[in-house]
């Protein structure tokens, strides 16, 4: 199974950037942005860039790896590097791919949440093993993340 990255991604405002995920026929949920790693890309660092510029619009800076977590997943074991960062620049007009083309993935919306362990807790974050490192440190992350 090919691993993926996520961006926990501060704003300029030092709040976190998620993704509300409403996708047919699944509960609602959050998720930090990100994706697999493809063939092209030429290290994790280039495909958080790469997937942060497709989903969000968003260049980044002080790009820092955090932690990588696996669980299973689908009969498989699933990795993800996820590293902490700070947004440059968001346009939402440069998003792009397929998530975006095909109804069937539904609605990406972005959200600005505080940095605050109650705001993880109020919303259904997924992969849990993501949600529960971040729950864990959110508050710490403005010093992380240079």
């Amino acid at each position: 199974m090919r691993p993926s990255v996520r961006g926990v991604l501060l704003d300029h405002d030092e709040r976190l950037v998620l993704f509300r995920r409403t996708v047919p026929g699944r509960p609602l949920y959050w998720t930090v942005p990100g994706g697999h790693v493809e063939p092209e890309d030429g290290s994790l660092e280039d495909t958080l860039h790469r997937e942060l510029l497709e989903e969000l619009g968003a260049t980044v800076y002080a790009v820092t790896p955090l932690v990588s977590v696996s669980y299973p997943w689908r009969g498989e074991v699933k990795t993800q590097h996820v590293f902490g960062c700070r947004l440059d620049t968001m346009d939402p007009e440069l998003r792009h791919g397929p998530e975006f083309e095909d109804p069937a993935y539904g609605l990406y919306e972005v959200e600005h949440v505080p940095l605050a362990r109650s705001e993880l807790h109020a919303r259904n974050l997924i992969p849990q093993a993501v949600a529960g490192y971040l729950a864990a440190l959110v508050t710490r992350l403005p010093r992380l993340i240079p």
